[in-house]
């Protein structure tokens, strides 16, 4: 199997209320989105939005209270300015400020939000992840 991840799909409680959020930070939904699904380009990959009870029933597992499930999904901004930024974007969009940005003992600088369904982001700056012009990012080794 190739190194790589393709598309992220978020199980959402509403669809139409999740891709507002979305479109609140500036993301564009595709064409190809529906009542039931919304796509976003997210750089090389593509970020999903379905029904969190038809997601579970298409994995073939009983849906799970929303909660902390052990996954964050990220976003790194060039600098702390950005990070401030995209966090004040998220909760101005109906995110939820869970963790105030901060410098880290890694040698960065990151907060946390979550969306209305309470998907974890982390927005950092990250010195030793260099980001291209594109928005792609590297392990910079």
């Amino acid at each position: 199997m190739d190194a790589r991840i393709s598309l992220v799909t978020l199980g959402v409680a509403d669809i139409k209320a999740a891709r507002r959020f979305y479109e609140k930070l500036g993301w564009q939904a595709s064409g190809q989105s529906n009542d039931d699904v919304t796509f976003f380009q997210a750089g090389g990959m593509i970020l999903g939005l379905y029904g969190r009870k038809a997601l579970a029933e298409d994995a073939t597992v009983d849906d799970s209270k929303p909660g902390f499930s052990g996954v964050a999904l990220a976003y790194n901004g060039r600098d702390k300015d950005e990070v401030d930024r995209v966090l004040d974007e998220a909760v101005a969009a109906g995110g939820v400020l869970i963790k105030k940005a901060e410098d880290v003992f890694w040698g960065g600088y990151s907060g946390y939000f979550a969306d209305p369904d309470g998907h974890l982001w982390e927005v950092a700056w990250n010195p030793f992840f260099p980001i291209a012009d594109d928005g792609s990012i590297s392990l910079g080794d």
